[in-house]
């Protein structure tokens, strides 16, 4: 009995070095293109939202823990920035901001996204680099009839109603996605929020 105990405990450990081999061979063989595959989504998010910038440049000022505490405090606290950057026109003049975001929010899963934000406190808008919301439904607030609302604006905050706005700063919700409409604006309202306190006259 001890000797089928031990045998079958060998076994059991020599199955658990190769399977803890294979995975860390695929994860090396994988990380690099993921890598890439994520970056190639950020480039083309921060293009979008600020068209007319030459390159990003990281903002050497960001610290994570600070853009925490400064969201913590706030009346968005279910939103985390993860990066910032410049956007630089082709003479290195700053033009405003692009600032990442993740929603904790949506109905179904995190929302992350990248908002352009002028000098000036106007909004590019924003685009979205990862979304798991319903079909049909929460993921419609990366098409233009949603996103559309935000841009060229400057107000302090954005609230979502169901029915026609009707002040500039509310933002009509996707028609059966009011969860999902509200993660992103009080993600757009988190990134005013840390642009005003950390970014804004700084360059």
């Amino acid at each position: 009995m001890n000797k089928k105990i031990v045998h079958d405990a060998l076994i059991l450990t020599a199955f658990t070095l190769v399977l803890g081999f294979l995975l860390g061979a695929v994860y090396e063989i994988t990380k690099e293109p993921i890598a890439a595959a994520e970056k190639a989504a950020l480039d083309e998010a921060y293009k979008v939202v600020f068209a007319d910038a030459a390159s990003f440049e990281p903002e050497e000022g960001f610290d994570a823990e600070a853009a925490a505490s400064c969201i913590a405090s706030s009346p968005y606290p279910n939103d985390e920035i993860t990066a910032v950057n410049k956007a630089v026109d082709a003479s290195g003049n700053v033009l405003g901001y692009v600032i990442n975001v993740i929603s904790h929010e949506g109905s179904q899963a995190d929302i992350a996204f990248s908002v352009g934000i002028q000098n000036d406190g106007t909004l590019n808008g924003y685009s979205i680099t990862t979304i798991s919301e319903t079909p049909g439904l929460g993921v419609l607030v990366q098409e233009e009839p949603f996103y559309s609302q935000f841009q060229g604006k400057s107000e302090e905050s954005y609230s979502v109603v169901k029915t026609a706005p009707a002040a500039d700063n509310e933002i009509q919700a996707v028609t059966g996605a009011t969860i999902s409409s509200r993660a992103i604006a009080n993600g757009v309202n988190a990134c005013l929020v840390y642009f005003r306190e950390a970014l804004q006259g700084g360059n």
